[in-house]
């Protein structure tokens, strides 16, 4: 199993990366990138996490297959715990690309029936070969989409869409872009699936692959990390954070070992699905972990303020409680009733896609309620540079004094404004409502998977009994 500093000294190689218009020679070494990269790195310090496979030896168990229930809620458990030791910043090295392998798996094994294809021994040996090399994976799913009312085929331009240029004899060349690709700049590889269902005519879009970070071609526009940059006294983010980047192809080739799907369109909305699923438990697993930071910034603030035996504080803080509970119930229900297909355990699709809604709609209530309990001065707390300052220090100190000591409560002030008004504010917010999928994506796949027959037999039932005398 691989260390942290040998995971780190991996990334300095040629990948093509570029941050606030310059570009990164060695992300590793980048004073903003670097904290993403070593925020990956602490996925390697992590004991549980390895696993002994009868095929493959000793795994991460992020990679390790899941076949049962059992299975399913230790790798919830393995999330839940991996976001706590990092702060409550969800590690997303090893989980997102293994949600797409397990999809792969199933659907290579569906498309290969239909089309005879290989695409099954494929995605196996790959599968085989990043456990083996304990690798991180990065996944590229979200085009750009250009005109949403167009089809990918109906784009002015096609790169709108990542799609296949051309078929050559030992692979394909590909173009286009993805957004929102997490942790893309700072990853081992990079595996790439269709983000929607396609008809006959966008079959060239119809692709899935992988590619390592530095393949040629590749280009990674790094998201601006103000969260770090734009709050001198954040206390999470210059430690632990997650960056994503505009990730673009221009002409890459992909050798065939590495093509799961090339022009199959009928499959490229169930490997999408799938994946989704996967990656949805994944969320509510790391989200319940993350709770605890706003919880836990709650309960610091309202003791500093005076008020935590109030009885609307109590309310606010049940608020969080309830939050967090339902994500964690959502993933061990979903665990607990999975659908086995090929012999791989996928969480339920219905109770995955309850926990995953619920988190969209009510995360802005947990924003809200720390608000509400740390006060305005999360907004208008003096600057780390006046705090430098021995002279003003001891001013702010006086006057920042409540329940308890002043500097401890600038402490807690701190963390409320970074997790409740600074710009990591913002950005968690567009992150809880679109992450893994928006809400109307949530809302289609509780739908399709709800059991109405018990309802309606019912009803049936009682206006059948009814007769009109």
């Amino acid at each position: 199993m691989r260390t942290s500093e040998e995971f780190l000294s991996a990334l300095s190689d040629d990948r093509e990366v570029y941050y606030r218009g310059k570009k990164v020679e060695d992300v590793v070494k980048h004073q903003v990138l670097s904290v993403a990269a070593r925020h990956a790195s602490r996925l390697f310090e992590i004991q549980n996490r390895i696993v002994t496979e009868p095929e493959l030896g000793e795994i991460s168990r992020y990679y390790a297959t899941p076949r049962s229930s059992t299975d399913l809620v230790l790798r919830h458990r393995l999330i839940y715990d991996t976001t706590m030791y990092c702060n409550g910043v969800f590690n997303i090295s090893q989980a997102i690309g293994s949600d797409a392998l397990f999809a792969m798996r199933l659907i290579s094994g569906e498309t290969d029936r239909k089309h005879d294809t290989k695409y099954s021994e494929r995605v196996r040996n790959y599968h085989e070969m990043v456990a083996k090399k304990d690798l991180t994976l990065a996944v590229a799913q979200t085009d750009v989409k250009g005109d949403r009312k167009k089809r990918p085929y109906e784009q002015s331009d096609l790169d709108l869409y990542v799609h296949v240029n051309s078929v050559e004899k030992d692979g394909i060349v590909v173009s286009g872009a993805k957004a929102h690709t997490t942790q893309t700049a700072v990853s081992d590889e990079l595996i790439v699936i269709p983000t929607r269902a396609m008809v006959d005519k966008d079959s060239d879009f119809a692709v899935a692959f992988s590619v390592p970070a530095s393949t040629t071609g590749l280009k990674m526009i790094v998201r601006p990390i103000d969260e770090f940059e734009g709050n001198s006294s954040a206390l999470v983010s210059p430690h632990d954070y997650e960056l994503e980047t505009l990730t673009i192809f221009d002409r890459v080739f992909v050798p065939w070992e590495r093509v799961f799907l090339c022009k199959e369109f009928e499959f490229a909305g169930l490997l999408a699905v799938t994946f989704a699923t996967f990656h949805r438990f994944t969320a509510v697993s790391y989200r319940a972990a993350t709770s605890n930071l706003y919880l836990g910034s709650a309960l610091s603030m309202a003791r500093q303020n005076g008020i935590a035996d109030s009885p609307h504080v109590k309310d606010r803080v049940g608020d969080i409680v309830m939050y967090k509970e339902l994500m964690r119930m959502s993933a061990i229900a979903a665990a607990s009733s999975p659908q086995i297909k090929d012999d791989i355990a996928v969480p339920n699709p219905l109770y995955t896609n309850i926990g995953k809604l619920y988190s969209n709609n009510n995360f802005s209530d947990v924003l809200d309620a720390l608000v509400d309990i740390s006060g305005g001065i999360i907004s208008t707390l003096p600057s780390m540079e006046d705090l430098k300052n021995p002279v003003l220090k001891k001013d702010i100190g006086k006057y920042m004094s409540a329940a308890g000591d002043g500097e401890e409560r600038i402490k807690s002030i701190r963390l409320a404004k970074e997790l409740a008004a600074s710009s990591h504010t913002g950005y968690m917010l567009t992150l809880m409502l679109h992450a893994e999928g928006s809400i109307e994506a949530s809302k289609m796949a509780l739908l399709k998977d709800a059991d109405l027959s018990d309802s309606e037999k019912l009803v049936k039932r009682i206006l059948e009994s009814d007769k009109v005398k």
